[in-house]
């Protein structure tokens, strides 16, 4: 009964035992509020800081706009370049030949990429010339380009379309595949057809490679588009950037290098979404 009232009485009246001797201590900063930075502003210090660094050395000389001009100065020139239209003219011209090649190098891609995906005969006849196609690097085909469509939009477009296709197939063969094959088994089980097992599983099923592979094939694009604009171009990004290196237009340059840099992060942006909306399953799945 005593034992039974002691423990019933409140805590106050039996205050904790002193620490032991040689015992750890808690530290006096624990409960004290810790003041951090917000993650995302966390970011922001070091960019913010090398543009002013980079500001601070061109403004005083150290950086000579002959090597690369400030920061100011290309916000400067963009706005020019912005509203005298050139900009916009270049941009035009260079989305148009993107377009197109990335049209062309997409369907080359899925095509190639079914074939060696649902046949191994087709993977036999298609794998090893696109193997070995895709380890040419791209300068050592300007040659050959310009010697068999001369110096117009055709080869261009066509390099464009060739660093296209290539992430295009290697992915949605690898996803084709990597179907489960108990998936199949299940399908043949129901009763579904050749057509319909290809239809119904193993394109869905691939589905999530080939979205990665147009993500990798929009980088490479854009990759194509500078080294396609080498070809004697008279418009676009390309030749906005070669005529301003001609005459030492570092600002003009770098405005250049940004506005490649923005749409090829614009267009990974649209692949995402899309992504997102087409495999919603996936994270219902994931969900769970």
């Amino acid at each position: 009964m005593t034992q039974t009232l002691v423990s019933a009485l409140p805590a106050a009246r039996h205050p904790a035992p002193p620490p032991m001797a040689g015992a750890p201590t808690a530290p006096a900063s624990v409960g004290r509020r810790r003041i951090t930075l917000p993650r995302r502003g966390a970011r922001w210090i070091s960019p913010l800081a090398v543009l002013a660094l980079w500001q601070v050395a061109s403004s005083t000389g150290v950086l000579p706009p002959s090597k690369l001009a400030g920061p100011g100065a290309i916000v400067s020139t963009a706005w020019d370049l912005v509203t005298t239209g050139q900009l916009p003219d270049a941009l035009l011209v260079s989305l148009g030949r993107v377009a197109v090649g990335v049209l062309a190098g997409v369907g080359v891609g899925v095509l190639l990429g079914l074939l060696a995906g649902l046949s191994r005969a087709g993977e036999a006849l298609v794998d090893p010339v696109v193997q070995m196609l895709r380890t040419l690097p791209f300068l050592g085909l300007v040659p050959l380009f310009i010697l068999w469509f001369g110096i117009g939009e055709t080869p261009k477009i066509t390099l464009i379309a060739l660093g296209v296709a290539f992430p295009v197939y290697l992915n949605l063969a690898g996803g084709i595949r990597g179907v489960d094959p108990k998936l199949l088994e299940a399908a043949a089980v129901a009763g579904l057809s050749t057509h319909e097992r290809i239809t119904n599983v193993v394109l869905p099923g691939a589905l999530p490679s080939l979205l990665v592979g147009l993500r990798q094939a929009l980088g490479v694009a854009w990759l194509s588009l500078i080294v396609a604009e080498q070809l004697n171009a008279t418009s676009g990004l390309g030749y906005l950037i070669n005529n301003a290196r001609d005459f030492l237009r570092t600002d003009v340059i770098v405005v250049g290098l940004v506005v490649y840099a923005i749409l090829g992060l614009a267009t990974d942006a649209l692949v995402r979404l899309a992504e997102r909306r087409a495999l919603r399953w996936r994270g219902a799945v994931v969900a769970r």
